[in-house]
């Protein structure tokens, strides 16, 4: 009997630490071989970390929300057949990926809550997220002749558990993992309301992981940033119209185009309008004291996934018509919703974009993400009844399409007369939407 010390392995290149977000072992426990370790987060991924050898546990690094460094003993496991007394550093510990969670951003603090991922303040409701590799079981079954490829530990608990594996869709790899387990009992769990038992308890929930980073990321950016908000009110009847107009006809397998949305006509305003207020397309450096100003409009879409909040980015916005961006925000969306986004497709925004789409209210102060210098939040749709000119210059009651858009932005950098003048132009182009669409 002897002592194999599993230590932290190398998981990402420049990683020198990584945080416990879920222990699934304790001292006491038999572990098997490619048994579930532990779930460590690291500024890329999460990654799950599976026992090279079987034995007993007799040593955990810590508790969840502690962080370890790499190559530091994470499990000590009593192994049968070890020399006694003898310590034994695992040579290659096994890690899997269980969803990448690149550079998490600071966008609207109601986003956190209970944001959507964004797909334009839209009518209709959006769809609901589902989690990563989670389908139906009629959509992913395996042919019964179809070979499993699993680890006993991972056949064993789905035995326990009463799951069938060749109902489970696996990695791309073709290996199931006890992450797609976990997924399709997530997908699958049934809803509604539990029976009351009695007085509700209550209950202290520790923040790790994805959350912990969003809240260290939302505070540092109010600590840091002096910011001020600016609400305009827009009449978006006739952008609403031509969006009707463009969508006519066209979907995705009519000519290939996909349906627009609020978004990408907003996003295409605004890079219209970056040339003449470059300072808002800008990262402010406070410790050396230097604000960049980016060429490219590289624009962050705050997205809600299953995980938390994360901000894919369009790069080089201002060179994208209507149709591409609306493919790239759908695209970058549910990459970010699944976790197969890339770590360069969720970091270096120059300027973000937040929205709540039909969920938004009447107006928001989002949070800047940090070291970006402004933030716009579009918010919902409502008709009210407007006083408006004919070209005769006389009045009447008419029922419009009203929206609010909000921006926050950093005072260090912005000045409150830069960011009215933007609203105000950006609404003349919300407004007279040809201007939009003009070369």
């Amino acid at each position: 009997m002897g002592r194999y010390i599993f230590t932290l392995p190398d998981i990402g290149e420049g990683i020198a630490e990584a945080e416990i977000v879920a222990w699934h072992v304790k001292v006491g426990d038999t572990v098997e071989e490619d048994g579930r370790l532990a779930d460590m987060m690291t500024d890329k991924a999460t990654v799950e970390m599976e026992s090279p050898v079987s034995g007993t546990v007799v040593e955990v690094a810590g508790a969840e929300g502690d962080v370890v460094a790499i190559g530091a003993p994470l499990v000590v496991i009593e192994v049968d057949g070890l020399d006694d007394g003898a310590a034994h550093d695992a040579p290659a510990p096994k890690a899997a990926v269980v969803e990448e969670r690149i550079a998490v951003e600071t966008p609207d603090a109601g986003d956190v809550d209970r944001a959507v991922a964004v797909a334009g303040p839209e009518p209709e409701s959006p769809p609901e997220p589902k989690p990563a590799r989670a389908e139906p079981v009629e959509a992913r079954a395996v042919a019964p002749s179809a070979k499993v490829l699993a680890s006993p530990a991972v056949r064993k608990r789905a035995k326990d558990l009463g799951i069938d594996l060749s109902e489970v869709r696996p990695a791309e790899d073709g290996r199931l993992r006890h992450a797609d387990l976990d997924a399709f009992l997530a997908y699958n769990a049934s809803g509604g309301f539990q029976p009351a038992g009695g007085k509700g308890r209550d209950e202290q929930v520790r923040v790790i992981g994805l959350r912990r980073r969003i809240a260290e990321n939302m505070a540092a950016s109010k600590r840091n940033i002096p910011h001020f908000a600016y609400v305009e009110e827009f009449d978006v009847t006739a952008l609403e119209e031509t969006r009707a107009q463009l969508n006519a006809g066209r979907g995705p397998h009519a000519d290939g185009r996909p349906k627009l949305t609020m978004l990408p006509l907003l996003i295409t305003a605004i890079c219209k309008l970056i040339p003449k207020y470059p300072m808002l397309n800008a990262h402010y450096d406070d410790e050396a004291g230097v604000v960049t100003r980016y060429g490219s409009v590289h624009l962050g879409i705050a997205a809600q996934t299953p995980g938390g909040l994360m901000v894919p980015v369009i790069r080089d916005a201002q060179e994208r018509n209507l149709w591409q961006l609306a493919a790239e925000i759908t695209r970058l969306a549910q990459a970010a919703r699944d976790g197969s986004a890339k770590s360069s497709e969720l970091s270096g925004s120059t300027i973000t974009v937040t929205s709540l789409g039909p969920m938004g209210g009447v107006a928001t102060t989002p949070v800047i993400n940090r070291p970006e210098v402004a933030i716009i939040g579009p918010n919902r749709i409502v008709e009210r009844p407007m006083f408006v000119k004919d070209a005769s210059g006389a009045e009447r009651i008419e029922k419009r399409k009203i929206m609010n858009i909000s921006m926050s932005c950093d005072h260090r950098v912005v000045d409150g007369w830069d960011a009215a003048s933007f609203a105000q132009d950006l609404k003349k182009l919300i407004e007279a939407p040809a201007l939009i669409l003009a070369g």
